[in-house]
This record gives C-alpha cells, structure tokens and sequence, in this order.
C-alpha cells in the first residue's frame, strides 16, 4: 500500500472550510432577507424563491455531480465546483434586482452539488482507511456547523456592513479552498465509470427539482394546488422512470445496490430523518428569538451558540464512542437526545425566557453531531473507492430531500398551530390579515397601534405553534431511534449478501472506528 500523503491533514482543513462556506450559505439568508427585500423591492415570492432557488438547484444536481466527479476527476470536480460557488458569491454581492439575486442563488446550489459529494469523495485519496473514519467526521461536524453559524455570521456582518456582505465573505475562503485543492489534493477518479447517461441525469435533476419545489410551495400554494401536484406528480413518475432505468443498467448513476447493504441503508435513513428533524427545531427558532424573546439578528444568533457547544462534544466523543458501541449504538442515542430535546423545548411557555431553551438546545446538538457525524461517516466508509462520489452524491441528496421536507411539512404544522392559537380583538380586515400571516407582521401591527395586548396574544400563539413543532419532531426522532435499534446491523452482523463492490467498514486493521458490520 502506498504511503499515506504527507499533507493530507492540512488539505483536509482547507477543504472543510470550503465545505463550512457551503452549510452556513444554507441559513445565512435568514438574518439578511429583511434588509435585502426592503433595498431591492422584493415581494413575498421574490424572496422565497431568492432562498429556495439554491435548495431546488442543490437537490436536483447531487446525484449527477457525483457521477461527473467519479468520471473526469475528483479533484478537477471539487475545484470546479468552488471556483463557481465563489463566483456566484461576488454575482450575489453586486445583485441589484431579485431577478438577479435568484439567478446567483440558483448558481450557487449548482456549485455547492459539486462540493458537497467531492468533498467527501477526495478522502479515500489521501488518507489510509485507519484515518478515513477520523476524516469524514470532520467534514461532517464542518458542514453541520454551518447550519447554526449561519445566522451568527450573518448578524455580525450586518451590524456593520450591508446585505451583500454575506456573500462576499464566501470569496477568500473559496480562494483559499480552490489552492490547497490544486497544491495538495492528488487527482482521483474511476477509470471504469460510465459514460454520462444524459437521459439518467435529467430524469435526476428534473425530478428531485420538481419533487423539492413542490415540497416547497405546498404549504403556501396549498396542496391541492393544480402546480404543485402536478409538480409532484411529475417528480414521482420522473424518479420512478429513473429508478427502472438504473436497474436495467449495469453502471447507473443511481447505484440502487448500494442501499443493498443494510448498513449503508439505514445509514442514508438516519440521515434523511435526522435532517428533517433538525430543520423542523430550526425553523422555529429565529422568529421565536425576534419577536418573543426580543433578540435581534446578532442576538438570534447567538442564542444558538448551545446548539454548537453540544454538536462539538459529540463530534469530540463521537468516534470513541464508536469504537466501543458501534454505529448502531452512537445513532440510536444520538435520535433518543434529539427526540428528548424536542419533546423537552415542546413544554415552552411564554414566559420561560432564554434558560430553558439553552439547555434544551445543547441536548439537540449533541444528539445531531452522533447522528450526523457518525452516520456520514460510515455510509461513505463503506463505499469502494471507485463509488465515492456518486454514493457520496446519494447520501446529500437524501439529506437534503430530508431538509425540504421538514420545512415544508414542520412550516404548515406552524402556520397552522399558530393561526388556530391566535385570538384577535376587533381589528380593521388588512390589519387581521397580516396578523394572521406571521408573528413577526402580527408585531409590527401591534407597534403601530400601540397595542401590547395584541403583541402578547401572537406570542403566546406562536409558541404554542412551535410546541406542536417540536413535539412532532420529537415524536419522529423517538420512533427514527427505535427503528435504527431494531433494524440497522450491529458489531457482528452480517453484510447484505447481494451487495456487490461495498466493502465493509472495518476493511483495514486499526480503523479508528471500526466496526464489524
């Protein structure tokens, strides 16, 4: 075996930053669309689809991205992949229509497609399968990370500079990511991967696009919406095309074999849900820290600086743990944290203050890191180095499937929960309406009318739309976690017999988290 790359480790950090850039690019709109609405006269749609155009995008490009990588080079991919992320970034920063902006939002999903899968897909490169496990997590803890610096990074930016700077902050780690890619990663590729099957790759981004958009638009549409069940109709009869042309062919780029294996499956399932609870306990929390607590976008922010402290301790115990329980064990405690932390912020009252949601959220971020982390990392170190970047590319599309649908679906439970919380007095019709539409309208109107009663009537029925929330996402994870313990193979259980080119997790003697599944 050839010796290890010398400067493996400092690749590794500078690609994990790039990575960062790519998970933080996911939240960091929330702070900003307020100020960047107002400066370039975006409408209600305009500013949905400036955030939504780069989850569609991402989604939809995953899978073919990650054929793309193992064919003409991995390296040659993820240097691709930033150089465009970081131009799409300065397009963002000079936007000066919503037309605009959209465009540079959609570009940027088509880049982060390829940074997301390549990322993972270079490790098997450089590092030897003792480190491997080591490796991957800290690609993942970087990408989790992102989710919560977002809104912190954001706040900072925009005490002192405008809109656009959460934007151009991407450019020098970009920069930095594209050299150390070029100056330090070896090329990597599969010289037995198949030719591009154009047909294959549209029916893979044109049906997780219309899959995501209509996750997206039917709470606000309303499901019964003529597009958007033709959306989802349409996605359903596109991935079922994809799904029987993947089986007839002897390289697809939806390698279904993979999910053969039960370890890989249930590691992919583990993803999927645990991205759909997180982005439900997230999707509550920003407007709960603006117009209850009365933070504001720096404040918000910080506030989940619990939820980060609980993620780095598990990503710190997290490969000890491992060695000693196995993933199994590590992800189904990881779930049973989620679902406690849920179920514990689900009791907020109104009057709890800060303290109680902190120490729910360090429990939230604990259990996200031994989930996120540990099962990241043994899908993909169960790839043969000639899937990496296709199987990497499978494992993100879940997650990031999973995260649409918890938007969506956790959004209508809070949209719903809080309107049937809410009891108004008498207001003029358009003053109701936009009461009705959100809490943060529903204060805006109350400050105008110099109407505190009205503020705390929305307060209090948007935390009991948020306790509906976190209990349903609760409820997810608790059942995700009897699943995982019941379903996904232990230390000592058998691979699926009919899992061809998958190699097992402990392949190497020494491997930091092996494990004999």
């Amino acid at each position: 075996m050839s010796a290890p790359h010398p400067r493996r480790w400092i690749a590794l950090v500078a690609v994990a930053l790039s990575v960062l850039v790519i998970g933080f690019d996911t939240t960091v709109l929330n702070v900003a669309l307020p100020d960047l609405a107002r400066q370039l006269n975006a409408d209600t749609g305009q500013q949905q689809w400036i955030v939504d155009a780069y989850t569609v995008v991402f989604a939809a490009a995953m899978l073919p991205a990650g054929l793309l990588g193992d064919r003409f080079g991995r390296r040659r991919t993820l240097v691709l992949g930033l150089a465009l992320f970081g131009a799409a970034s300065v397009l963002g920063t000079l936007a000066g229509s919503p037309a605009t902006l959209i465009a540079a939002r959609a570009a940027m999903g088509l880049a982060a497609a390829f940074v997301m899968p390549m990322s993972m897909a270079v490790i098997p490169a450089i590092f030897p399968p003792a480190e491997q496990r080591r490796a991957t997590a800290l690609l993942s803890t970087m990408t989790a990370l992102g989710v919560p610096l977002g809104p912190i990074i954001g706040g900072l930016l925009l005490r002192g500079f405008w809109w656009g700077s959460i934007f151009l902050i991407n450019v020098p780690l970009v920069l930095l990511g594209v050299v150390a890619c070029l100056l330090l990663l070896p090329e990597s590729a599969d010289p037995a991967a198949p030719r591009i099957d154009l047909p294959s790759a549209g029916l893979a981004a044109g049906g997780l696009a219309a899959l995501t958009w209509g996750i997206i638009e039917g709470p606000e549409r309303g499901w019964g919406d003529a597009l958007v069940l033709g959306a989802l109709i349409g996605a359903a009869a596109a991935l079922t095309a994809l799904v029987l042309r993947s089986r007839r062919r002897e390289h697809p780029m939806l390698d279904l074999r993979l999910l053969a294996e039960p370890m890989f499956r249930w590691c992919a399932i583990a993803v999927t849900l645990v991205s759909i609870a997180l982005f439900g306990g997230f999707f509550v929390l920003p407007a709960y820290f603006r117009s209850v607590l009365g933070a504001d976008a720096l404040g918000s922010g910080l506030r989940l600086m619990p939820m980060m402290g609980g993620l780095l301790v598990a990503a710190r115990l997290g490969e000890r743990l491992v060695r000693r329980f196995a993933p199994r064990g590590v992800i189904t405690a990881g779930l049973a944290l989620i679902a406690l932390a849920m179920l514990l912020g689900s009791r907020t009252s109104v009057g709890d203050g800060y303290g109680w949601t902190a120490l729910w959220l360090v429990l939230f971020g604990a259990g996200l890191g031994l989930v996120l982390i540990t099962a990241t990392a043994s899908a993909l170190l169960l790839l043969p180095p000639a899937k990496a970047g296709v199987g990497a590319g499978l494992v993100q599309t879940l997650r990031q499937v999973g995260g649409a649908i918890g938007v969506a679906v956790f959004g209508s439970l809070l949209a719903a929960g809080y309107r049937s919380g809410l009891h108004l007095p008498a207001l003029p019709a358009d003053a109701a309406q936009r009461v009705r539409g959100s809490v943060v309208a529903a204060d805006a109107v109350a400050e105008r009318l110099a109407d505190p009663g009205l503020a705390a009537a929305a307060h209090g029925a948007y935390v009991h739309g948020m306790g509906l929330v976190l209990l349903t996402a609760g409820l997810l994870a608790a059942v995700s976690a009897v699943l995982v313990a019941a379903r996904m193979p232990g230390a000592g259980d058998p691979v699926a017999a009919d899992a061809p080119e998958v190699r097992p997790v402990a392949a190497a003697a020494g491997d930091p988290g092996e494990s004999t599944a």
